[in-house]
């Protein structure tokens, strides 16, 4: 979650590469994907951990 200040700052909204969210102080193990926003409260961030690939027989 960021901060209220920090959504309304970039009133933009848009998936966020890793390095973009890491720049806006989100603290968080590497992997995860941002992939959906919440419009009514853009300052809560949602992440998924990707699937592995099955692998082919």
């Amino acid at each position: 979650m960021l901060s209220k200040g920090i959504a309304k700052l970039d009133p933009e909204i848009h998936l966020l590469y890793e390095s973009d969210r890491r720049n806006l102080g989100s603290q968080q193990s590497q992997g995860w994907i941002h992939y959906m926003i919440y419009e009514l409260e853009p300052h809560i961030l949602l992440f998924q951990w990707p699937l592995p690939k099955k692998p082919k027989k």
